[in-house]
């Protein structure tokens, strides 16, 4: 912020920038998204991923098909978990808080 004020004004104001050949917000949720569908089909299958913060609010963007400005509106707090079961174009989402 210190450095480039605006390139990060930039970016807060509009999700589809990508400074410094960076990653805009909705290619970040479409390759979150896309990951998820990689997912074992199998029932039963499970996958236990832990990811960074970023990751948790992209996911339920990509699920819930929100627009990526939302990704800025979810709160992620350390230790908590979400959980997407479903299949591709069929999800549910379960959030759950970081233990006191």
């Amino acid at each position: 912020m210190a450095r480039e004020p605006a390139a990060v004004d930039a970016r807060l104001a509009d999700p589809r920038t990508a400074p410094h050949g960076g990653e805009s917000l909705p290619a970040f949720v479409v390759r979150v998204g896309g990951r998820l569908g990689t997912r074992p089909g199998e029932d039963g299958d499970r996958i236990v991923a832990v990811a960074e913060p970023s990751v948790n609010r992209a996911a339920p963007v990509h699920v819930l098909k929100a627009p990526p400005s939302t990704y800025r509106n979810l709160d992620v707090r350390p230790l908590s978990t979400t959980t997407v079961t479903g299949r591709a174009g069929r999800w549910n989402l379960r959030f759950e808080g970081a233990p006191a």
